[in-house]
């Protein structure tokens, strides 16, 4: 298979509305496998100091795995969400309107702070009528409310009515200092086996992964500690025993949906940002850029007869949106390159905000970082010449499939 065919199943299916990862020009870039409704993502607040691990460390000078799981066990939560049955426009033979058998979804979680607030993924809560949460080694079970959630990054806020006694904060790191190859440690309940310890190190950082509502989230940490359904909500932690980021989806092959060794973790100073929003106002404001598109590299720019090696080459432009607004366009040529399908014809992103883009992660990533009513100062060239023009950014719709780009999928049709 050519270098293009590569290509193209790869960074070049990477789209934006927004912040949103879809698939443009043919398979989504990253073809993440979700922990179905028991695996997840977090977020966290910081949270009071933990005391120091006193025990023996190894040979890199952290803690050993059975140190941190003694010091940090007792914070992580099992949680199981009750979802009630729906109403059916069906009848049954007795002429009663049927309903569909309701589910309980499991993960985990941890709590960040004395007053009993859990982090978790919002997508093991969501439609629950009932959560209840078991805390560490203990068969208590406790009823918890949800203070918030937030769909783009995956994430949900809990309460617990706990003893304080019960309540075991995990203390928050900083995930800017993790390193590739740093040893971590995760800690959950995968296929509802509670108080299950796994280990390995960071394999990738700098990843993105797409929340089920189909945006991306940046900066994400790859592991290959073993990470299976059920774990999702739970803290990755480092070997000082501090949370560094929160289990969220798994990458499967063939038609397993286990651990195949590649997990992703959303880091935690992603999550601090969220769970104040969260802990303010029940809900978080995100940017929205609204363009679909795709990274421009050297094989694709001989391929295609573009004028740059690098950029981003915009495909589509959602119709009143900042982009649109602001007066960058898309393309408007269809072409199959190899089996993909490719959009020509639009502009090429090339700066924003005087920096040189070399891919469309690199746009998802600023687009993530900032706020609604931000401004960014985008370069593009069209037709040979080189303007800049100034795009507001709105807020970002409930969803991918919300905006008027269109499904996420193939580029026929939007």
């Amino acid at each position: 298979m050519s270098k293009v065919r590569n290509f193209f199943r790869t960074s070049f299916g990477a789209a934006i509305v927004g912040g949103a990862v879809v698939a443009v020009f043919g398979a989504i870039a990253i073809s993440a496998g979700w922990i179905d409704s028991q695996g997840g993502t977090t977020t966290t607040i910081a949270a009071p100091a933990a005391a120091p691990i006193v025990t023996s460390s190894d040979k890199e000078g952290g803690n050993t795995v059975n140190a941190i799981y003694r010091h940090d066990g007792g914070g992580v939560a099992f949680i199981q969400a009750d979802e009630p049955p729906q109403e059916s426009s069906g009848l049954s033979p007795f002429g009663e309107e049927e309903s569909q058998g309701g589910g309980t979804a499991t993960g985990s979680g941890f709590v960040i702070d004395p007053e009993g607030h859990i982090l978790t993924n919002n997508h093991v809560v969501e439609g629950a009528n009932r959560i209840s949460v078991k805390l560490g080694a203990s068969d208590t079970t406790y009823g918890a409310q949800v203070v918030g959630t937030d769909p783009a990054t995956d994430l949900a806020l809990l309460k617990v009515n706990a003893p304080t006694d019960q309540l075991h904060p995990l203390n928050l790191g900083d995930s800017s200092k993790l390193q590739v190859g740093d040893s971590v440690v995760a800690i959950g309940n995968p296929f509802g086996l509670d108080r299950t310890v796994t280990s390995g190190i960071v394999s990738a950082l700098q990843r993105q992964i797409q929340a089920p509502n189909g945006f991306s989230i940046s900066n994400v940490i790859q592991t290959d500690a073993a990470i299976n359904p059920g774990n999702s909500g739970g803290p990755l932690i480092d070997s000082s025993g501090d949370v560094v980021g929160i289990n969220s989806q798994i990458e499967t092959g063939g038609g397993s949906n286990g651990n195949v060794g590649i997990g992703f973790a959303i880091p935690i100073n992603t999550a601090r940002d969220v769970v104040t929003q969260l802990e303010n106002s029940g809900k978080v404001e995100h940017a929205y850029f609204g363009i679909e598109g795709g990274s421009i590299t050297p094989d694709l720019a001989r391929a295609v007869n573009l004028p740059v090696k690098q950029g981003v080459l915009v495909a589509t432009v959602v119709k009143g949106g900042p982009a649109d607004k602001a007066g960058i366009e898309g393309g408007n040529t269809s072409a199959t390159i190899e089996g993909a399908n490719v959009t020509l014809g639009g502009d090429i992103i090339t700066k924003i905000n005087g920096k040189a883009i070399n891919s469309m992660d690199e746009v998802v990533a600023i687009v993530n970082s900032a706020k609604p009513g931000e401004t960014l100062d985008v370069t593009i060239l069209r037709d040979g010449s080189t303007k800049t023009v100034t795009v507001t950014l709105g807020d970002r719709p409930a969803s991918v499939r919300d905006s008027q780009a269109g499904p996420v999928g193939p580029p026929s049709g939007q």
